[in-house]
């Protein structure tokens, strides 16, 4: 990163400590490289990063996005989990500034891949739908998207999985079968979660605030599971 862009960033990250910073740096049109600041919508924002899309669709429009910036307010500047598997979905160059420490780390996606089971939670990047996404394509080579949206849609009048789940593939079905996905309301008017049936009454599944993993379908889970959903290629 160029010196004269780093300044920019830690100006950036230094304003919005304790939050974590965000931003891009762009190639312009004409000219040098510069950072451009992001908006940080995370619920959480002392903890991760959200980037709003407003001030992605504002960075393309000004230049080629050619890297993705953050900070890690309070701590060091080597990635987390979440960090590297964001870094491979972006397919950009992705930089850490730690802050007070001002420590730099960048890096490039190297095709790394989260494990299914012991992940980290990190809405959009590691979560409920992201480890069946994960799973889907490890497992059965089938691929499908995430309709995300911002944290918290289920209370925003927003139903992603019931609106989204015929586009990607998936029927509604009764008769439960290995590999089947469970749509699970967790304090929400509508399904707001999603955990895969891997036979023998055991689930794996990511819930926010654990890291993914295996139990037993019954108690909480099977009580409040709303829809099955199959693929069709499995049908």
């Amino acid at each position: 990163m160029k010196e004269y862009v780093l300044d920019k960033f830690r100006e950036h990250v230094k304003s919005e400590y304790p939050k974590e910073a965000c931003g891009f740096i762009i190639a312009m049109p004409k000219g040098r490289p510069r950072y451009f600041p992001a908006k940080n919508i995370s619920n959480t924002p002392e903890d991760n990063f959200i980037i709003d899309p407003q001030s992605y669709a504002d960075a393309e429009d000004t230049g080629i996005i050619i890297g993705i910036c953050h900070s890690h307010p309070n701590m060091g500047a080597t990635p987390s989990e979440a960090d590297k598997a964001g870094c491979e979905a972006s397919g950009k160059p992705w930089h850490i500034l730690s802050w007070p420490g001002n420590q730099l780390y960048s890096w490039e996606p190297n095709g790394y891949k989260a494990p299914l089971i012991g992940r980290q939670f990190s809405y959009g990047i590691l979560d409920c739908c992201t480890l069946v996404k994960d799973f889907y394509k490890k497992e059965l080579n089938i691929d499908f998207e995430c309709y995300q949206g911002q944290d918290g849609w289920w209370d925003k009048g927003e139903n992603r999985y019931l609106d989204n789940y015929a586009e990607q593939g998936f029927t509604q079905v009764t008769d439960l079968k290995k590999y089947d996905i469970f749509l699970i309301k967790l304090v929400s008017p509508v399904p707001n979660h999603a955990a895969i049936y891997l036979g023998d009454n055991k689930i794996l599944h990511h819930v926010h605030g654990r890291l993914s993993n295996r139990e037993p379908y019954g108690g909480y889970w099977r009580k409040h599971t709303t829809h099955i959903l199959r693929h069709k290629s499995l049908c």
